[in-house]
């Protein structure tokens, strides 16, 4: 079975001494009760919770997935998933970060996204069961009726119901304007909801007492396209506006998938037979609500790569120390034993070194997303308010884009670590590799995130949340231009930046000659995004290291790590440069 320890140092480390999540949240409203006292707290009872319950879990569910009964309908998930979702449930995790008025406890998001990740880490497919109720608490508070958030968010929040996202069906996968799910109206208000969904995260469980899906679908008089879709929500038992459950709804699983990975989540097809749903927001306006989940989600998935990374990074950091292969190449490190470990030999450190760079880099980059949603949410200031969204808004296609496909990168390379036994079932390794493949598909794949990212954040918004960037890297760079201790990180962070925002501006031009030059050029402009978005993250760590509290070990490690960033990793922008002036004249037609 493989290991799982709590990063709680460096999570500590990235909270605290690199964002100065302390002050900054203290600033806010409602920050007076948010102490590093609690904080800790939080973080030290979320690290017993996973180590002990939730990652014992992993290897076992993967390995007997989850059950369906054709004749009832019904799923059973893996032995243990269920008690632990009722110890989560108890422990008052569903509502960590939910408003207090409908129960919750109304922590930072930043906090959470570090507690989500310690789930993701223990147990990848358990945790999605909780991640769409989240979503769903957020679409609803957002954009439902008084009475719809006084009856669904309350059970969601407390835990004892979940939700669902309900978009994709077998004609329509990322292409929205083709669904054909419709909701006819009742006389009361309420509509019937037909049609067939598919890929649909948590849909049947045996978890809860009720599942609340918010489901897209078009009214009768809905314009054609992405422009007619509405959102409804469909509970698989009715619910009457006091809040009593009624009977059964015409809303079932069809099937589960068959999947490469995380087989201890259900991902269903669900079938509406004119089920009773519930209108959300305007008319025609589903997709404003939806992308209200979804945005949650896509940050959400991002931590799952950086989640399923570090559980790599653990566990072939200490095969390599204690695995004995061979002679280092300058002669033997440990004569009196066999053999030399593996970590003698540079390669190998090259392997792992990627690993730490992406996980601890990552880790800064997602909770500094995070932190944006909270400044967005309680800042006293409007204007602090408005850039923090789209601050946020830019960074979350990077954070689920760059994460997801670094997910790919470390796992492949702790299964490389491990040689023949990284295929064996037994040490988790191949486990982590199927796991983190499929991450990069799901709540948009890699060339949507990088089409949202160019296409939308920075064209169509005219790169708002990008200027703020380029504007904090530059005033960064400018005030530590004199820091000897940081010279060698912020001229290539300096110039990095500015081939960034040079060749943004190419693009914008390219794009207006030939529209196509957009998506040729989207998804390397994605992975330039990300590793100058690292770059930054890791010069502010090794400032950060300099002066805090890190054992004089730990910060050298920190130097060291970005140091290998900045000479192995952060090059490869000039690859990605290459391919975008490339242009779409180098994608001939594929006959």
């Amino acid at each position: 079975m493989t290991l799982y320890k709590a990063p709680l140092d460096d999570m500590r480390f990235a909270l605290y001494d690199v964002l100065g999540a302390e002050a900054v949240l203290g600033q806010l409203e409602g920050g007076e009760a948010h102490t590093r006292d609690l904080f800790d707290a939080v973080l030290d009872e979320a690290a017993r919770f996973n180590e002990q319950v939730l990652a014992p879990l992993n290897a076992s569910g993967d390995a007997e997935g989850c059950h369906y009964d054709k004749t009832t309908a019904a799923v059973t998930t893996p032995k243990g998933f269920k008690e632990a979702y009722r110890q989560y449930v108890d422990g008052g995790w569903a509502g960590l970060t939910a408003p207090e008025q409908f129960g919750g406890q109304a922590l930072p998001a930043v906090l959470g996204a570090l507690t989500k990740e310690m789930i993701d880490s223990a147990n990848l497919a358990w945790g999605i069961y909780p991640l769409l109720s989240h979503g769903a608490t957020d679409a609803l508070a957002h954009h439902g009726d008084a009475w719809q958030q006084e009856t669904f968010l309350k059970p969601l929040v407390e835990g004892r119901w979940t939700g669902t996202m309900c978009l994709t069906e077998p004609q329509a996968g990322s292409d929205l304007g083709l669904l054909k799910t419709r909701a006819e109206p009742n006389a009361d208000g309420s509509y019937r909801v037909t049609g067939t969904k598919i890929f649909i995260s948590a849909g049947e469980h045996d978890f809860a007492e009720n599942i609340v899906h918010l489901v897209l679908a078009r009214l009768p008089d809905a314009p054609a396209g992405s422009r007619g879709i509405s959102m409804l929500v469909v509970p698989k038992f009715k619910v009457n506006k006091d809040g009593t459950m009624g009977e059964r709804n015409t809303v079932a699983a069809g099937a589960i998938e068959h999947k490469m990975g995380i087989k201890g989540s259900a991902t269903c097809v669900m079938n509406f037979d004119e089920a009773e749903g519930w209108l959300v927001g305007p008319p025609h306006k589903g997709l404003v609500a939806m992308f209200t989940m979804m945005n949650a989600a896509r940050l959400a998935v991002g931590i799952q790569g950086l989640a399923v990374s570090e559980r790599a990074l653990q566990n072939s950091l200490n095969y390599a120390r204690e695995r004995l292969q061979m002679r280092a190449l300058s002669g033997p490190k440990l004569p009196e034993k066999p053999a030399d470990p593996l970590t003698v030999h540079p390669d190998v450190r090259r392997m792992l070194l990627t690993q730490r760079a992406f996980v601890e880099g990552g880790r800064v980059l997602a909770a500094y997303a995070a932190l944006q949603s909270d400044i967005e949410a309680r800042a006293t200031d409007p204007q602090a308010r408005k850039e923090a969204g789209e601050l946020l808004s830019f960074l979350i296609p990077i954070a689920k884009g760059l994460l997801t496909e670094a997910a790919q990168e470390c796992t492949k390379e702790a299964l490389q670590i491990f040689g023949g036994h990284g295929y064996i079932a037994e040490h988790g390794m191949e486990q982590f590799v199927r796991d983190a493949r499929i991450i990069t598909l799901y709540e948009g794949t890699t060339q949507i995130q990088a089409l949202d990212l160019l296409g939308r954040k920075i064209m169509q918004l005219q790169g708002a949340g990008l200027k703020h960037f380029l504007g904090e890297i530059s005033a960064f760079c400018q005030a530590h231009q004199a820091n000897e201790a940081l010279r060698a990180f912020v001229g290539p962070l300096a110039v990095a930046a500015k081939t960034w925002g040079d060749l943004t501006q190419a693009i914008a031009q390219s794009t207006q000659a030939n529209p196509e030059e957009l998506g040729a050029a989207a998804v390397d402009y994605l992975y330039l995004s990300g590793y100058v978005s690292l770059a930054y993250v890791w010069a502010k760590s090794v400032l950060a290291a300099e002066g805090s509290s890190l054992s004089a070990e730990r910060r050298q490690a920190k130097r060291d790590t970005a140091s290998f960033y900045f000479a192995r990793i952060l090059p490869r922008i000039h690859m990605h440069k290459a391919a975008i002036e490339a242009g779409v004249a180098s994608l001939p037609e594929v006959l």
